[in-house]
């Protein structure tokens, strides 16, 4: 007759998890790795962060107004044609909003202008000359120049590729779209974002306009 005591239910147990915590530590087994972000989502990411590019009261109103005017995605004949002329009308904001800029006066005060051929037009000209020791400086170096025209059309670009991303957008006008829309819908804002954000390290700008933060030295 054996007499050995048989091993506890709690001693098999610990016994096993030390096997398989010896097993996972062995230099042969793998460890769980979450999988790398794909390089469409590394796309959409970059894609996002140009969203910081555009001017923030036109994002803002695209953000608040793009589920009103497309009944979020639910588009129907009165509010297709409503919904595309919002987007028109804040890609003519991007486009315009690239030609302005702003200057500090030693008073603190920032004056806002439109860039011209010739200058900067003040919006607030009379108040500018009106205000005691505003010393107002040579508005001719804010002249209009080819960058300006190139980052205009670079932002009308990059906020036609979030557009493109919006959910709402998309369900309005592409409510069932076959593969090869599908394909399209999903390359074309990667491939506006990535060329996109290399043409604005290529040519970058110091204008300060309306919607842009305006720096202490500007």
């Amino acid at each position: 007759m054996d007499l050995r005591a048989r091993p506890t239910a709690t001693a098999t147990a610990a016994a096993t998890s030390s096997s398989s915590s010896d097993d996972d530590n062995s230099p042969g087994t793998p460890k769980g790795h979450p999988p790398p972000p794909s390089v469409l989502s590394q796309s959409l990411t970059s894609i996002a962060h140009l969203a910081n590019l555009l001017p923030t009261g036109t994002l803002l109103a695209f953000q608040l107004l793009t589920p009103v005017f497309t009944n979020n995605g639910s588009c129907d004949a009165a509010t297709r044609p409503l919904t595309f002329l919002l987007l028109l009308a804040l890609a003519a904001s991007c486009f315009l909003a690239c030609f302005t800029d702003s200057f500090r006066t030693p008073d603190g005060q920032v004056y806002y202008g439109f860039a011209t051929t010739s200058g900067m037009w003040l919006f607030d000209s009379q108040g500018a000359s009106a205000s005691a020791g505003t010393r107002i400086p040579d508005l001719s170096k804010y002249r209009m120049g080819f960058i300006d025209v190139v980052h205009a059309v670079l932002s009308v670009l990059v906020f036609a590729a979030v557009a493109l991303r919006d959910k709402n957008v998309l369900t309005c006008y592409y409510p069932r779209p076959d593969h090869e829309t599908e394909e399209v819908l999903d390359i074309v804002p990667v491939g506006i974002g990535l060329i996109s954000s290399l043409l604005f390290v290529i040519f970058p700008t110091r204008r300060h306009g309306i919607g842009y933060p305006v720096t202490a030295g500007q």
